[in-house]
């Protein structure tokens, strides 16, 4: 079985740890802490990426180079 529980270290408390040894009873596991990098600012770490996002909502904003598409072409 494979579960991911994404959370802030603050959340974390003595009710997280036992509801996580009661859903584990009597088997091994193994617990890997990786930390999760903000999505915005994963998206903006590149030059290009940030030229090109940035350049999208500015073209929202002014209506222009947008694409229409009609549910029934899904």
């Amino acid at each position: 079985m494979y579960t991911t529980y994404r959370l802030n270290a603050d959340e974390l408390s003595d009710t997280f740890i036992k509801a996580v040894r009661q859903t584990y009873k009597n088997r091994t596991i193994e617990i890997i802490i990786q930390e999760v990098q903000d999505e915005t600012e994963y998206l903006l770490s590149s030059k290009a990426n940030k030229e090109h996002l940035l350049r999208s909502i500015q073209n929202v904003a002014n209506h222009t180079n947008l694409v229409q598409v009609h549910l029934e072409e899904l």
